[in-house]
């Protein structure tokens, strides 16, 4: 009998999971109903792995599957969070690292894009990159990032550990960077709060699920926003 009910508990568990499946795979989650948006929640806290559904389209193509050495040769680049660097060689050599597969006429006119973007790495070139502060290294790592010429880059937590002063220099630069190139620009930070402003689109995330998506404009002026991030 106690085998019985255990396997019905189980029966109904996986069934519950399907339920959730469904619904995750067919509403977004400010849709669902509030008893179980709590249960997809609980579901996903304390480290658990998320199942992500759906495709990743880019240019009218299914990349999902896509090595992410090809989906660079598409154009797709990431800067990582934590200044990806090579701490033992200095500026110049770390973007002549990035573009070792450019020609030497493209890779110069790179390096010239970067540091004029990026001045103050201009009177560092010869410096150990471990020698920079954190706010350079960022510099750095996006301007090798850019030495690739991405049409999509993708920008993981720029604003990381830097300073109040660093972050408004390093968000200046992304804004001439956006309006002078023309590349395609997307930005992952929990501290949104100076890149809400310069935003065409967001997308807020809760527990791995999206919970809320606007223009910025909007964005700006929902209450919840402007409490979480502006403490308005």
């Amino acid at each position: 009998m106690a085998e019985k009910k255990r396997y019905g508990l189980l029966e109904m568990e996986e069934e519950q999971q399907k339920r959730l499946d469904r619904l995750v795979k067919t509403k977004p989650f400010h849709q669902v109903d509030p008893e179980i948006k709590e249960m997809i929640k609980e579901q996903r806290k304390g480290g658990e792995r998320i199942t992500v559904y759906g495709q990743i389209i880019f240019q009218g193509k299914d990349i999902t599957d896509v090595k992410p050495n090809h989906r660079v040769e598409k154009g797709i680049v990431l800067s990582r969070e934590r200044h990806p660097i090579f701490p033992e060689s200095d500026v110049m050599e770390n973007l002549r690292i990035a573009g070792h597969m450019k020609k030497k006429s493209e890779l110069s006119e790179m390096i010239d894009y970067v540091f004029h973007l990026f001045p103050a790495l201009s009177d560092l070139k010869k410096r150990k990159a471990g020698f920079l502060s954190g706010g350079e290294q960022q510099m750095l790592a996006i301007g090798m990032a850019l030495i690739v010429k991405p049409i999509l880059l993708l920008l993981d937590e720029p604003l990381l550990g830097l300073s109040p002063h660093l972050q408004s220099a390093l968000v200046a630069a992304i804004k001439n960077l956006r309006s002078e190139s023309g590349i395609t620009i997307l930005i992952t930070e929990q501290f949104a709060r100076p890149v809400l402003p310069m935003i065409d689109r967001g997308y807020v995330i809760e527990n791995g699920m999206l919970t809320l998506t606007g223009a910025g404009a909007e964005l700006m002026e929902n209450p919840e926003i402007r409490a979480a991030y502006f403490g308005i």
